[in-house]
């Protein structure tokens, strides 16, 4: 059997596949099994500064409430504080210590200055590495994308100067040209890519006519997208790539490593299937390359890439135009 040993940000892993920050990895005993089914890495839910916002706001109005009972009263509460990340950093250190396998954090900051701050907190406890989550939904029509671009820039510079640990970004699509932001943030020092990010999404019931947020899981079709890029990737960026969204099976792995990927992040499949899916993956991608006689990882990684596909169409719009002029050539429409 062939050995599955891969990296990811630099760091050695026992194989490709990394669980992705969820609730699934918010529990150290959920943890723990991710670790027994095999995974090369976990990587922990993201500390959301949002989310600390919000519950210091409500904290604020709860002492308030019923304070000017009284005209002498200043206060019926005690003189409480929120107590921040506090809370989620005791957890992360918890949850480093539980497991042997390389455990990184994940932070999702609001603003410029606070990226570093959490990312120092974060990383502090322990962490094999930390995970950026860059996620700007076009909201204002007065923000231009370049100044959306130079902030994650900045907080990017900002959070290497600060840490030691390498730090991986996971990137949505919404950019102009993915491939160059990619680009500067290799030039920064960034050591790995998540490709890419699945935030929670609205819909309306139009029987209700009210807004409604459902878990957004991902399909098998909606790998494509981080396989083009990270077939696009490969040898053209120092980093590591991780190629995330819709990877369910061992030869789902064995796709993305053929593009360029490292490392593939699962977090659907271990909803749909259970976290012990995950040996069940490996079990796959070992046969796979029993079977093409492989036997290492890198044997096989990026040999589909852009730079080495035969097809030097593949990864470009231009192979839209040939499956129109020659579509016998190409395979039956995939269903969704």
């Amino acid at each position: 059997m062939g050995s599955l040993q891969t990296h990811y940000m630099g760091i050695a892993i026992a194989n490709p596949i990394v669980a992705g920050a969820s609730d699934l990895t918010a529990n150290v005993d959920s943890i723990k099994r991710i670790e027994e089914a095999g995974a090369g890495a976990v990587v922990l839910k993201s500390l959301f500064e949002e989310q600390i916002q919000l519950e210091r706001l409500k904290l604020e109005e709860d002492l308030q409430t019923g304070s000017e009972r009284y005209a002498e009263m200043g206060t019926i509460f005690p003189n409480l504080q929120h107590a921040g990340s506090k809370e989620h950093l005791m957890w992360v250190k918890k949850s480093r210590d539980a497991v042997k396998i390389p455990v990184f954090a994940s932070l999702n900051a609001v603003t410029r200055g606070t990226w570093a701050e959490y990312a120092g907190q974060l990383a502090d406890q322990g962490v094999n590495g930390l995970e950026l989550n860059f996620f700007a939904t076009p909201r204002d029509f007065e923000v231009r994308g370049t100044t959306i671009e130079e902030e994650q820039l900045e907080a990017v510079r900002e959070v290497k100067h600060r840490l030691s640990i390498p730090i991986a970004v996971k990137l949505s699509v919404f950019y102009s040209n993915p491939l160059h932001m990619i680009r500067a943030m290799d030039k920064e020092g960034v050591n790995g890519f998540v490709l890419f990010n699945r935030f929670f999404q609205p819909d309306i019931n139009p029987d209700t006519e009210a807004m409604t947020q459902p878990f957004n899981f991902s399909t098998p079709a909606d790998s494509r997208l981080p396989l083009r890029f990270a077939g696009l990737l490969h040898g053209e960026v120092k980093a590591d790539v991780c190629a995330s969204t819709g990877i369910m099976s061992g030869k789902d792995v064995a796709r993305m490593i053929l593009a360029g990927a490292s490392t593939v992040q699962v977090v659907t499949a271990l909803y749909h299937n259970g976290v012990k899916s995950i040996r069940t993956m490996l079990d796959e991608l070992s046969r796979w390359m029993d079977g093409k006689a492989y036997t290492a990882i890198d044997a096989f990684r990026g040999k589909l890439s852009a730079k080495n596909a035969k097809d030097p169409w593949a990864y470009t719009r231009a192979q839209y135009a040939k499956m129109l002029l020659n579509p016998k050539e190409f395979t039956e429409p995939v269903k969704a």
